[in-house]
Parts: structure tokens; sequence; C-alpha cells
């Protein structure tokens, strides 16, 4: 089973859990965490307290009850946003439990096989896998080829190559191997395996504040102070000013009514959706089958504006693709689409079957019986740098057709006594300056053409390059191409920039110098070379089937393998930052409204006539109906608005490939003019349904 599931936020089971977690969070151990929140945690407290005193005294206050309930249900409803969260993750973790059995291992002691329990594996033992075998433990093949089913891992069905001595040498534990046999030793500890600690990040058990949730969490405490202060002081102020004016003590301003106050001045809502925002995050990007080894790496994602990419596999498919036959003069383009087509008629590699399917669909050449040819097929090596076919006709002659580098066909013409002309010199040096691989064909002693062979970038590559430079990323393309080749791909691919010929060391060098630069770089890789640059990087994003060294060194472990990724974990990024931001903005607004509620309901009788009605009552600009309406009606507010912002904190703030300029303005009017007008409109249909 794929982690590649999106569980509704209104699951009946998910809800009812998380209901008993918002609970059992109200700990006050787990409670101190959220500093905000363990302010309110207090203040209800406080206000239970005074209403059951009142109660025994004989002086009970429903409206000191509604209060003290309604701060309480604050508490929960900013617990239950993080429980709800956290119990994605736990829905998400149960599926990679599943997944891991009890399965014995065949270690390998001396020359003897012997049958242990997985748990029982350390690092460094060797274990050998055969056909229909679980893979016991996280390792590394040291000797052999196998096929392995990692779908329940992945969630891909079709099964994928490890062997020993490449960068697909890395094996997960509860992985099966469908067939041939391969040694593997183990690289994890018992309790530490792969999917041990993607449960555990997935639980969130495992979750520590990013650097940003700190700075932000003591921002918050700090204006959490300051309205504190501001609020203890006001009850010296509201005794000066009645005593001033003559007028009898207020009833507006009892404890449980500060308390309210305190309460809705602080900023609770994103106290509430804090760690809601970021556990949220990493389940967002594990839904796209990425596991991030902390909240840190997902939110440099959000910062990176350096991408540094490899070219093959990244940017390209990968595999050269023939494109297009050029005849030599006298030769039809048919003549050239046949030989070449013969000469890689037992190719198996990508090029050999793109040539075999070009001449097809171009020219209607099927494939020939191999037999009736009398054909001799000569492979490609690399010391000849060519491959063909004989062909041996009914008088006895044999007809050698080639394909190769021009070098390769140039002197094999000159063996053979032929000219190489000058046409096809200039065809191969304009193709290889336009970053193409010229393959040319020739017979006996003279030469039929060129097969024009392109490393193709993949669909809609250059849009996505073109959303990353309007959020002010700049693509850095990697590969070991030819300056020649690497310039016109690029251009092809419309990358900002590339590094041709590069070597490991080219690359931790080139993000060295860009962090130097005070940029924050992100790149992939699957290789032990890769190791050191992914390590080095601000996002370093390992393939899953790479080795276990590239996978330790990056923060980032991608399940799919698939490079493009990288393009994602930026988004998710992005959206993360942009979350956080938008929930801020809109939280510190709405306390704007709500002091407009809330002090001309407790201020209404300073300086008051008569009538009851002070000078002061001109910031009742809402007109709400009493003030005893107007606290309930801003505390009622101020908890509800927790849990309805809940799917917005989970689903995360749409994202758009836009500047950082253009974002932060869309937010301050969305969220930050919404922040404010929301809750006059809230808080005024709330005093409308208290005062029916």
């Amino acid at each position: 089973m794929s982690t590649k599931q999106n569980i509704s936020l209104f699951d009946k089971a998910l809800l009812l859990q998380a209901t008993k977690d918002s609970v059992i969070k109200l700990n006050p151990v787990a409670l101190i965490k959220n500093p905000v929140i363990f302010i309110v945690g207090l203040g209800a407290v406080l206000t239970t307290v005074i209403v059951i005193t009142g109660g025994l005294q004989g002086n009970f206050s429903s409206f000191n009850l509604q209060i003290a309930i309604w701060l309480w249900f604050t508490v929960l409803f900013a617990n239950f946003s993080e429980a709800i969260a956290e119990g994605r993750g736990k829905a998400q973790a149960e599926s990679l439990k599943k997944n891991r059995t009890q399965t014995k291992a065949r270690k390998l002691v001396g020359k003897q096989e012997v049958s242990v329990f997985a748990p029982e594996l350390k690092k460094g033992d060797i274990v050998i896998c055969e056909a229909g075998d679980v893979i016991p433990s996280d390792g590394e093949v040291i000797e052999g080829i196998a096929s392995v089913d990692e779908s329940a891992i992945t969630g891909e069905s079709a099964p994928v190559i490890r062997e020993s001595g490449g960068d697909r040498s890395a094996v997960t534990g509860g992985t099966k191997v469908i067939s041939d046999r391969i040694l593997i030793s183990i690289t994890s500890e018992p309790g530490n395996t792969f999917i041990d600690r993607m449960i555990a990040l997935v639980e969130g058990a495992k979750r520590q504040k990013t650097p940003n949730e700190i700075a932000l969490s003591i921002l918050l405490s700090g204006l959490s102070i300051i309205f504190l202060l501001a609020v203890v002081t006001l009850p010296a102020f509201f005794g000066y000013s009645l005593s001033a004016s003559g007028l009898p003590g207020s009833e507006n301003l009892t404890l449980p009514v500060l308390v309210a106050l305190l309460v809705c001045l602080i900023p609770t809502t994103i106290g509430g959706l804090l760690s809601a925002i970021g556990i949220s995050g990493m389940d967002r990007l594990l839904q796209r089958n990425v596991i991030a080894t902390s909240g840190r790496a997902i939110e440099a994602a959000g910062d990176v504006d350096v991408l540094l990419l490899d070219k093959t596999g990244t940017i390209t498919l990968g595999n050269r693709m023939a494109t297009n036959f050029i005849p030599a003069d006298g030769v039809t383009v048919e003549e050239l689409a046949d030989a070449a087509q013969l000469s890689s008629l037992s190719d198996e590699t990508p090029e050999g079957r793109s040539i075999v399917v070009l001449a097809k669909e171009k020219f209607n050449i099927r494939g020939r019986d191999i037999t009736n040819l009398h054909a001799t097929f000569i492979p490609f090596t690399a010391q000849s740098r060519m491959s063909g076919v004989d062909l041996s006709s009914k008088d006895g002659k044999t007809h050698q057709i080639r394909k190769g580098s021009s070098e390769a066909i140039r002197t094999f013409i000159h063996n053979n006594n032929g000219f190489f002309p000058q046409k096809i010199k200039d065809i191969v040096t304009e193709l290889a300056r336009q970053g193409a691989t010229p393959l040319v064909v020739a017979e006996d002693d003279k030469v039929l053409g060129v097969v024009h062979l392109k490393d193709i970038v993949k669909g809609g590559i250059k849009q996505r390059f073109s959303e990353l430079r309007k959020m002010g990323i700049k693509t850095v393309m990697i590969t070991g191409d030819n300056p020649l080749t690497a310039a016109a791909i690029a251009a092809e691919a419309g990358v900002d920039d590339f590094m041709a010929e590069a070597k490991p060391e080219d690359k931790l060098q080139r993000i060295r110098e860009e962090q130097a630069n005070g940029h924050l770089v992100g790149m992939i890789g699957d290789g032990t070379n890769d190791a050191p640059a992914l390590a080095q990087a601000d996002i370093g994003i390992a393939m899953n089937s790479g080795t276990q060294a590239a996978r330790e060194a990056g923060n980032m472990v991608d399940l799919d393998s698939n490079p493009t990724k990288l393009i994602e974990v930026v988004e998710v990024g992005k959206q993360l930052l942009m979350t956080r931001g938008a929930l801020t903005t809109f939280s510190i607004a709405n306390d704007v409204a709500k002091y407009f509620a809330i002090i001309p309901a407790i201020a209404v009788s300073l300086y008051a006539g008569s009538n009851g009605v002070g000078p002061l009552s001109a910031l009742n600009i809402m007109h709400l109906g009493s003030p005893q309406s107007a606290i309930l009606s801003a505390i009622i507010f101020n908890a509800l608005i927790i849990v309805m912002l809940i799917p917005l904190a989970l689903k995360g703030v749409r994202y758009r490939p836009v500047s950082a300029n253009v974002a932060l303005t869309r937010n301050l009017f969305i969220y930050g003019l919404g922040g404010i007008i929301a809750p006059f409109i809230g808080i005024k249909l709330i005093d409308l349904l208290i005062n029916l």
C-alpha cells in the first residue's frame, strides 16, 4: 500500500479520535508547549473556579458560566486542530505498519545460512534473498541483481531493478524480491529502519518545531504578555475614572470579563492553528510520496531560490531518440532508413529501438525475419563505437552495414577504401552544435547518411521553469555533456544557467558559491557521489532507488524516485509558508474587530449620563445589543473561528507561481482586510442570535 492517500477531513473515525485526543491534550504538560493556548487554559480554569465559588456562595452567574464554557471550547478547538492533523498522519502510518511483518531472514554466518527474525538483524549483517523472499530490513545489494516489488512503499506496481555496485543498490525492508538472488548488507539498526522512521515522522511523534515556528511562537507570546499587562492595568484606570466621575462601580469589569477580553485580544487563532499548519505541510508532502526528515526541510523548500537539476532523467527523458534520417548525396531517404533499421534489429538499446520505430512510422518499413536474411549482427563495443549487421547474399558476397559515431564510421570507410563526404562532416558538426547526437550509417565503402538522435526534453518542463522564474527561483542544469550540447539543451528547456562537463566536486563547489552569495539551494541526487552535495544543499532530495549514502545525506527522500518532484517540493514548501503567513495576518487583524466589540461594552458606563450612556459608547460601531451579549459574542466568535479555519490550515492556502511582492499584496488584501471584516459580521450575527 502506498503512502499516497488523502484521508478525508470528515472521516468519522478520524473526527472521533481527534475529539478524544483534544481532551487528552488538556494535560498542562502538553498544553504549555503552546503558550498562547496555555494562557487561554489558565483563564478557563480561573473563570471556572469563580463560577463554582459563586455558586457555592449563592451568587451563581450564568453569564460567567457561559464565558467559562466558551473558554474551554477555545482550548478544545485549538487542541482539536492539532489532533485532527496528527490523526491524518497516524492513519497514514497505520497503512505503513501493515507492511511490516515478522519476516524471517536468511542470515549468512561464515559460509552457513542461519534463519533469524528480522528484528534480530544488526547493522553489517549479510542476508540472502531469493525470488519470493521479503527483504527483512534496509540494506544495500553487495552481490547480484534482482527485480524487486516496492509497491508496499511507493504504490508503483511495476518491479524495479536493484543491483550491486551502482546507484540503484539500496533496498528497503518490507519490499519483495521477484526474481534472481542477491546478497544484502544490512545498513540500519533494529527499530531504526526506513519504514520505522517514516512511521515516527508521519505520526508526528518526532516532529519538532522549526526555527520559524519557534520565532513565531515567541512573537505570539510577546504579544500575549503585552496584552496581559494592558488588561491587568485596566481595573486601575477604570477605578480612577469612576471615582473621578462620582459614578458607582461597574459590573462590566469583573474578572471573567477581563479574562474574556485578554483571550479575545491575544492571537488565539494562529496560536491554535500553528501546529496543525506544520503537520499538514508534512502530510501534503507525504501525499506526493516524499518523506521529509524535518519540518525545517519543508520550510527551507519554500525559501529556496536556486535549484540544481541533473539534465538526464530530470529535464530530458534520459534516452536519445531517433527523430530524422538525413541521406548522403545519391542516396534516397528510404534506402538510408532501410539500412539503419537493418543495423538496429538486434539493438536493444532505447536508441536502437527508436530507429526501428522511426523507419516503420515514416516509411512503413517493417521488421524482417532475421533467419531469412542470413544476417550476422555485430554488437556495439566501447572500442569499436559502432554496431551493425553482415548480410550474406545469394552470390556469396557479404554486405557490411554499420552505424556509429562519425569517427568510427570514417575509419570503417577508409579501411574499405571508401570516401567520407564533406557534406556528411558538415551535417555531423551542425547536429552536434544543436545538442543532438549524429549516428552515421554506411554500407561497405559507401556512406549512406546520418541518423539524427536527440535527447528529448520532457513535455511541459519549459513551462514549469517559467513558473519557477516568476517565483524568483533560478534554475541551473547540471550535465556531463560538452558545452555546445549543454547550451542547446539548456536553451530548449528554458533553464537560467547550466554547468557542462560537471563532476561531483563541481556540484559541491557550485552549491557553496551560491550559499556564500546568500542563496538557499535545492538539489536532487541518487548516487554515493551525490552525497556531499546533497548534505551541503539546503534541500537535498535523495531518490529512494539510490544508494544508502545518498538517502542518509539528503533531508528528503522521494519514494517514487522521480527527479522532477523537486519542483513539487518547492511548491509545497511555499504553500506552507504562505498558509502560516496568511493565517497569522488574519489572526492579528481580527483582534481589531474584537477590540471594537469588548472595549465599548465594558467602557459604556464610564462618564455616563443619567441615561446610562457615556461618550465611549461612540466606539460601539457594531451597535451590539448589550455589554453582556457583546462580550459573549466576541468570545464565541473567537472559539468558532478556529474550527472554521481548520480545513484551510490542513489544505493550505492556494498556491500560485507569483513573485513574493504579489503574493504579499494579495494575502494582505484577502486575509488582512478579510481578518478585519469577517469578525465584524460574525460577532454582529452572534449578537443578534443571543439577543433573540
